[in-house]
């Protein structure tokens, strides 16, 4: 019998338990999570779950699935060190744990802001998870003014959350511009126009200089001369790679740890999931590291089929998502600057798709509002199917007519 531990308690664990456990293997698997939650659906937790009154934790799989095969959870715990010679990991508690393989689900943490220090600050909160936003949603909804730090996904979903419960809701944005490193141009712009018309107040460019605080609570945030009430902070800039166990352990990494195709690492009996992980993505021919819920599930599927000898390189298509009030942001592969941009439908219509080309072959589409656009596009992206841009870009043309008519 195989004994698995799986360190993380996110997307990527839950989904690689399920996929190991449909191999019909003989297998022991020891799931190992700091939360004091099973594994819960994330996305929910900027949007629907801190404006709902009793809002309830959107379970991957339910108690039972996971008490029903035997899978052995520890709560509130964490790996402290692993043990690659002796093939075992030591948690907080003092126990030690041995493995045949081991799994390391341990995603990111938020990135820090030097004046927002959410451990000084009582009304300061990042977003990662299900005591964030309970943290969150008991001081809101009685807050007059709320403050986002970052336009980044959290940053903005937050934003429009707050805005639709009546807040007076400021973003500061270091950056030139909303999501640089994550969207084309055109969406930035629709974002931001699309924010500041249902009232949220955006600033870009915006240096935090200094901070008031009374007992305890930011009460405002200074960029300049100009002045930016605060009764809650959230803190949304970005987020980083929990690579440290796997640092002091030797294992290789940067910018996350690194793994092959199937996610092994460097270490033949370690494997690595997630958002914790650099990949090779052939599309590109780089290594990626990604924050997604698709990339968690399929890089687990692939590591489950790797582990029990039934190795598939790792080739999925990533796809994203994002609800900004009534805006969604569908994404489907990963843009590269050097690739042409096209825009089809019209912004002001709150309808459009950015497509991206390489020579005829569309790499990567950026949909607002246009579900339609996505999966098509999901289909002609992961086909390499050659389509004329022009004709792709017009929105008299259905996409999916292109790859059905190849």
């Amino acid at each position: 019998m195989k004994k698995i531990v799986v360190a993380g308690g996110g997307h990527a664990a839950a989904q690689f338990c399920a996929s190991v456990l449909e191999t019909k293997q003989a297998v022991e698997i020891t799931l190992i999570t700091e939360e004091t939650h099973l594994p819960y659906q994330r996305p929910p937790l900027s949007k629907t779950y801190i404006k709902e009154a009793e809002p309830q934790p959107a379970w991957l799989r339910p108690a039972s699935f996971y008490a029903d095969n035997q899978i052995n959870i520890h709560m509130n715990s964490c790996v402290t060190a692993i043990h690659r010679e002796e093939k075992s990991i030591s948690v907080n508690s003092g126990d030690t744990f041995s493995y045949d393989v081991l799994v390391l689900a341990i995603g990111t943490r938020a990135r820090a802001h030097d004046l927002f220090d959410k451990n000084r600050y009582s009304n300061v909160f990042t977003l990662r998870n299900i005591d964030d936003a309970n943290g969150l949603r008991a001081q809101i909804g009685d807050a007059r003014n709320v403050l986002v730090i970052g336009g980044g996904f959290i940053g903005l979903e937050i934003a429009a959350t707050s805005r639709a419960m009546g807040k007076n809701v400021s973003v500061l944005e270091a950056a030139p511009r909303l999501l640089g490193r994550s969207v084309s141009v055109e969406v930035s712009e629709y974002l931001l126009h699309k924010h500041r018309s249902e009232g949220v107040e955006i600033l870009l460019d915006a240096k935090v200089d200094k901070v008031d605080e009374k007992d305890g609570r930011i009460t405002a945030a200074w960029v300049g001369d100009t002045r930016y009430d605060a009764d809650v902070v959230v803190v949304g800039i970005g987020a980083v790679p929990n690579v440290e166990l796997a640092q002091e352990a030797g294992l290789e990494c940067d910018n996350g740890i690194l793994v092959n195709r199937f996610m092994q690492t460097s270490d033949e009996s370690i494997y690595a999931i997630g958002d914790c992980t650099n990949f090779p993505y052939q599309a590109l021919n780089c290594h990626l590291r990604l924050e997604s819920v698709q990339n968690a599930n399929d890089q687990a599927r692939c590591a489950a089929r790797a582990i029990f000898d039934d190795p598939v390189p790792y080739t999925a298509l990533p796809w994203f998502w994002s609800d900004q009030g009534g805006v969604r942001i569908q994404i489907a592969g990963v843009p590269h600057a050097s690739h042409v941009r096209l825009v089809r439908g019209n912004p002001a219509d709150d309808k459009f798709s950015v497509l991206y080309f390489d020579d005829n072959k569309l790499t990567c589409t950026e949909s607002v509002n246009m579900p339609a656009d996505h999966m098509a596009a999901r289909k002609l992206i992961s086909s390499a199917i050659e389509v004329e841009p022009e004709q792709a870009a017009d929105p008299q043309v259905a996409l999916k007519s292109l790859s059905q008519a190849s």
